[in-house]
């Protein structure tokens, strides 16, 4: 069966970009194809795959997002800028553009060929400071959307000099943490000299850190704004895959960045069954 897809990133966290308008793919199949071009070293290879679909509202398309172990997740905050330049570059949307989720309607704008900016969705939940057990650290949660993309957010000062392998441990029990229903990913953070923040996230369904995840910056940054870390309207968050821009602006917050078209064509595996 030939696929056609985009293989695209933003700030390292790659997708792999399907238009199932087009190949009309089942939510049992793409569950499936998933898993399978996936697989770094076996095909594709990505973080996720996101497929476009008919809108069932007022949105100009639908976003499917599938995390590499097949899990459905809510949004993505870097994905949905890669699948709206796709859907620029297809003749799906515009340059302005309202994109279906899960956890609701994204608004998205191109403000350049490479860049596009997001409003992210509001969150539903926050709960501040919780005691994590057996531990000195106070985290913060954050659902973004309704229903949300769960998020911790946690404090770590000496982040720049420590190996991920180092606090890989930890991110795993906080990630499944049984105080919550879902889990979540896990955003560790340090404030720099400058001001920016440094920040690694690991993520649900990759099962690991990933070199940037966007709703991951969106909580971070809106933690910090609402307790009063940082009280400037735009935060740089220095992600491993690069640099991300969470701007806030009337209480809304948008996530700026880079888009990255990496290889286009089909996937062709011999061994993929759908």
């Amino acid at each position: 069966m030939e696929i056609p897809f985009y293989k695209m990133q933003g700030a390292a966290n790659d997708f792999i970009v399907i238009n199932n308008m087009k190949l009309g793919l089942s939510g049992g199949q793409l569950v499936s194809l998933t898993k399978q071009v996936c697989r770094q070293r076996f095909s594709v290879g990505s973080d996720a795959l996101m497929a476009l679909d008919f809108p069932q509202n007022d949105g100009d398309f639908r976003m499917r997002f599938y995390n590499a172990d097949g899990t459905e997740a809510e949004m993505c905050g870097n994905g949905v800028r890669c699948i709206a330049r796709y859907a620029y570059e297809t003749g799906v949307a515009g340059e302005q553009m309202t994109i279906e989720t899960k956890a609701g309607n994204v608004y998205c704008w191109r403000l350049s060929q490479r860049q596009y900016k997001v409003q992210i969705n509001e969150p539903s939940i926050e709960k501040f400071d919780l005691s994590f057990p057996n531990t000195d650290f106070l985290l913060d949660y954050v659902e973004l959307g309704n229903p949300g993309v769960p998020h911790l957010v946690v404090n770590y000062p000496n982040l720049k000099e420590t190996s991920l392998e180092e606090i890989k441990p930890l991110a795993k029990k906080m990630r499944y943490w049984g105080a919550l229903d879902r889990g979540a990913n896990v955003n560790f953070y340090a404030i720099d000299t400058e001001g920016g923040v440094i920040l690694r996230t690991f993520e649900r369904g990759v099962e690991d850190f990933t070199l940037a995840c966007g709703t991951g910056a969106v909580s971070t940054a809106y933690v910090l704004k609402k307790k009063q870390f940082i009280q400037k309207d735009s935060v740089e968050l220095h992600v491993l895959g690069g640099l991300l821009e969470v701007e806030e602006k009337n209480e809304h917050f948008y996530l700026i960045g880079d888009t990255n078209i990496v290889t286009k064509g089909y996937v062709w595996d011999e061994d993929l069954i759908v």
